[in-house]
């Protein structure tokens, strides 16, 4: 789970800024299953975050900033490449650091990970351990100004004799001593602390952009009978004319597949089958379906494609390509891996514009649907969005609601509604979009333009 997340200096924030999903204790007795205890602490975590704000505001500045950051984390860089941060640029912090700080919890344990980063090295970086009020540094790294790095770390030298060794090493300036760990060492190498640690940045947070799914669908699909079926029953129920899905998963030669992919894509993904830990490749050729390669004694190549029913009479159906579906249906159907979760991994699903292409009250109803079907997990969601039919206090918390806003210097600004003294019954929706919360466009210059035209 994702506790907080603090970015400074990174597009358009140059001041720090945190988005912080610890529940505050003024509303302790409101949507009680909305908040999961904390490991070693009086505090809870809530399992929701709601971001508004104007366009251009910076709210999927926010989601690029934790983005990169998962990027720093896992990634190993080419030497002499920099590190690909986009410092603020409308002022003189552009030569200043940038600093990531991430508390999250993994396996009922609270860590804290983060960096400065300039444009040519990490700065400094750290991977903490925290219970109760204490904190165990499990390593700290800082590079000086030729391009050394060093590692202090006790627990790492303690885990065998190849991190051990790697921790004398270093390694590049201008990579994350976590991702050099990743790309040099063997899982059964790096200790289960470790592993799991990067596991749930590899796997459990998950970040959506408008234009992405969750997972590969068509595998997702063709591999859980189960998930096939809920998906097909949660869009018959939101009125999308979808009555169930089907999924075709037909063999082909290497030599079809070939044809299909170009040459590189081919070869890399070949190669990349062999290093994942899932014996399996995914390619997603969008409205053609999905490529699957499985590694077994040898390789086996799959093409996937997905079907959806629409039943037009009593028992006469038509079977539409998922491709003919309409882009909210497709949209609805590309999120809901995040309402299937069957385990307790705390995965994370922060959705970038969750209203790109769906109806107002899908979106209410797919995020109420989340909340009531995961009261005893730690699975969380975070969303960016301008569907004001959210701000809903029978829906949400005050604390799970956030805005986002951009000053006359360019400085994007985010804090929560608990800023705000609120009557419980205050229409928070009606009072948003007056302009008292703020995070709202000022459209007067529109007026003006309509008056200089002559139009009014």
């Amino acid at each position: 789970m994702l506790v907080s997340f603090s970015v400074e200096n990174f597009r358009s924030f140059r001041v720090e800024q945190t988005l912080s999903l610890v529940a505050s204790s003024r509303h302790a007795g409101s949507h009680e299953g909305h908040a999961i205890a904390v490991p070693d602490s009086e505090e809870k975590v809530l399992k929701t975050a709601v971001l508004y704000g104007a366009n251009g505001a910076g709210k999927s500045n926010l989601f690029k900033a934790l983005k990169y950051f998962k990027s720093v984390a896992l990634r190993p860089r080419k030497k002499n490449t920099g590190t690909g941060r986009e410092a603020f640029r409308f002022g003189g912090a552009s030569e200043e650091p940038s600093s990531f700080d991430l508390q999250f919890i993994v396996r009922e344990q609270l860590y804290r990970f983060g960096f400065r980063i300039d444009d040519h090295k990490i700065v400094q970086e750290w991977l903490v351990k925290i219970t109760g009020n204490k904190e165990r540094v499990l390593y700290e790294r800082a590079t000086d100004e030729n391009g050394r790095v060093q590692i202090e770390g006790d627990y790492l030298k303690s885990v065998n004799e190849k991190l051990s060794a790697l921790v004398t090493v270093g390694g590049p300036q201008n990579q994350s001593f976590l991702a050099t760990i990743r790309a040099t060492l063997d899982e059964d190498d790096i200790g289960s602390e470790l592993a799991s640690i990067i596991d749930w940045f590899l796997e459990g947070l998950k970040l959506i952009d408008p234009t992405q799914s969750i997972a590969p669908l068509g595998h997702l699909l063709s591999s859980d009978p189960k998930f096939l079926t809920f998906a097909g029953t949660f869009l018959k129920s939101s009125s999308t004319g979808v009555d169930h899905l089907s999924v075709q998963k037909t063999e082909i030669t290497e030599e079809e597949l070939r044809a299909i992919l170009p040459e590189t894509v081919a070869e890399r993904v070949i190669q990349d089958v062999s290093k994942s830990p899932h014996n399996t490749a995914v390619v997603d050729m969008a409205e053609r379906g999905e490529l699957l390669i499985e590694k077994t004694d040898a390789h086996h190549y799959y093409r996937i494609s997905v079907q959806a029913a629409h039943e037009y009479a009593p028992g006469s159906v038509a079977q539409l390509d998922l491709a003919d579906e309409s882009d909210g249906t497709r949209r609805l159907l590309s999120l809901m891996p995040a309402l299937n979760h069957d385990d307790d991994s705390g995965a994370v699903y922060f959705i970038d514009e969750i209203d790109r292409s769906m109806h107002p009250m899908l979106i209410w109803k797919f995020l109420q649907f989340f909340l009531e079907s995961c009261k005893a997990d730690r699975h969380q969601i975070i969303i960016t969005t301008h569907e004001s039919n959210l701000l809903d206090l029978d829906l949400l918390r005050r604390d799970e609601i956030w805005f986002v806003e951009k000053s006359a210097t360019s400085e994007t600004h985010i804090y929560p509604l608990t800023d705000f003294r609120v009557r419980k019954d205050l229409e928070i929706r009606k009072h948003y979009l007056q302009g008292r919360f703020g995070a709202v466009p000022f459209l007067g210059n529109l007026d003006r333009m309509l008056v200089e035209r002559g139009n009014v």
